[in-house]
């Protein structure tokens, strides 16, 4: 059978684009289906409009902070349409350099939607496309909680276009998303209560991290609740939204609901497949990213792994190389750091203290809490943690995490030496850089008690 392509990957995510672009490269023919907007989550509705939404945020305390370093800052204002709409240019900005980086090596960009009709055959429309394999890279979409009146709320997708700024602002879920924009609003000037139905926010993550954020953040005035649910949202007469907490009944602008995100597989035709899906409900697949119909393949967050955008992408590379490139290329998910870039920020790599004695590990903690030289001038009372994890047996470090500036970019050069296998030994008798906060990863000689 001759067919249209040799690869048609259906969703034009980070993933997608880069299995799309890297495949033709290797010489094969390749179409991309998308029927939104190219990037997919992360450029759009996700990473990079929420990190300018951060840096945003983060001048309002610089501001307050620079006054004691002699700056003078009366009559400061912010204005809400000026940062969503650069946000909205830097965008689209981007989607065309996603077109470029698609048509330069002769992908087909295909616009609408892409339905599976068997094995190795896709309809947009009236169109039907075939191609020897295809792959799945449509990503996740945000899941509102079934309570009356959850159509009043807003989604990730919303809040970066919102027309007016919400002075009071109601954020539901305990996750990266729901912390994240909670450090967003309160730092852009709204009044944020963050609702968490169970006992502590960011689940998987080192508790004593996110007992520490926690207290950062209320220390800057976001109210967390925690064991909290939301029962309703309705209008009100005002024309805001108002809320029935277990606690009581409080009104707000705007309600924002982070409460977790399925696999974006509607009306994606799987039942005309031998697709089977994880007792999650994820695309299932093997080590090479083969679904159980052997045509069909898929990546990133609807898989189920760790949903990243550098995952999506090395997983996007692993699959081109090993399907058109020059040899099998498995995905390596060892000592993944990621970041939250909450206020203040978490970075982390490797084993929590948790996960360490659950795998049978006898470990040595090493802690650093201290105020940052920076603000024994601000006045600020912001604080940093950094925490080491080590193996006591092998001296291996484990696990590196930190709450505090620049966690995420600290935590990346961290990742490398435990990729390689440092131990405490290593970090011990490496030369910290002075005066920064970095060097206290290598100072720390004393083991928490």
């Amino acid at each position: 059978m001759a067919f249209d392509y040799d690869l048609l990957v259906i969703g034009a995510g980070s993933g997608g684009v880069r299995a799309a672009r890297k495949s033709a490269e290797f010489g094969a023919r390749v179409a991309v289906i998308e029927e939104r907007a190219l990037g997919g989550t992360c450029v759009n509705v996700g990473c990079i409009p929420k990190k300018l939404f951060v840096y945003a945020s983060e001048f309002s305390e610089a501001l307050k902070a620079s006054e004691g370093f002699g700056w003078q800052t009366e009559a400061v204002s912010f204005d809400w349409p000026t940062l969503r709409d650069n946000a909205a240019q830097e965008v689209a900005r981007l989607n065309a350099i996603y077109e470029r980086l698609l048509e330069t090596p002769g992908v087909d960009i295909i616009y609408g939607h892409g339905t599976l009709t068997g094995s190795q055959t896709v309809s947009v429309g009236e169109r039907i496309i075939s191609a020897e394999k295809i792959l799945l890279a449509t990503g996740t979409w945000p899941v509102l909680p079934d309570i009356p009146g959850k159509e009043l709320a807003i989604t990730s997708n919303e809040v970066f276009t919102l027309d007016q700024f919400p002075e009071r602002i109601l954020i539901v879920g305990g996750g990266y998303i729901a912390t994240e924009f909670a450090g967003i609003f309160d730092g852009l000037g709204a009044s944020v209560l963050q609702s968490y139905r169970s006992e502590l926010f960011l689940k998987g993550f080192d508790r004593d991290i996110r007992r520490f954020l926690a207290e950062e953040m209320r220390k800057k005035g976001i109210d967390l609740r925690f064991n909290h649910h939301v029962m309703a949202l309705e209008r009100s007469l005002a024309g805001g939204i108002k809320a029935h907490l277990s606690d009581g009944v409080e009104a707000f602008d705007t309600a924002l609901c982070a409460t977790g995100r399925k696999p974006l597989i509607d009306r994606l035709g799987l039942e005309h497949t031998a697709v089977q899906l994880t007792p999650e409900g994820y695309v299932a697949v093997n080590a090479q990213f083969q679904t159980h119909e052997p045509s069909i393949y898929a990546l990133g967050d609807m898989t189920g792994g760790p949903e990243l955008t550098p995952v999506a992408i090395a997983e996007a590379m692993a699959f081109a190389q090993t399907q058109f490139g020059e040899g099998q290329k498995t995905m390596d998910y060892g000592h993944i750091a990621t970041a939250v870039f909450s206020q203040p920020p978490i970075g982390t790599v490797g084993l929590t203290e948790e996960a360490a004695l659950a795998q049978g590990h006898a470990v040595t903690v090493y802690e650093s809490n201290f105020r940052p030289l920076k603000h024994t001038v601000s006045g600020c009372e912001d604080r940093t943690l950094m925490k080491l994890v080590v193996d006591a047996q092998s001296d291996r470090i484990l696990g590196a995490h930190m709450v505090g500036a620049d966690a995420g970019e600290i935590c990346q050069g961290l990742a490398i030496a435990l990729k390689m296998g440092a131990t405490k030994a290593d970090f011990d008798r490496t030369v910290g850089i002075h005066p920064t906060a970095a060097e206290e990863f290598v100072t720390m000689r004393t083991p928490r008690t």
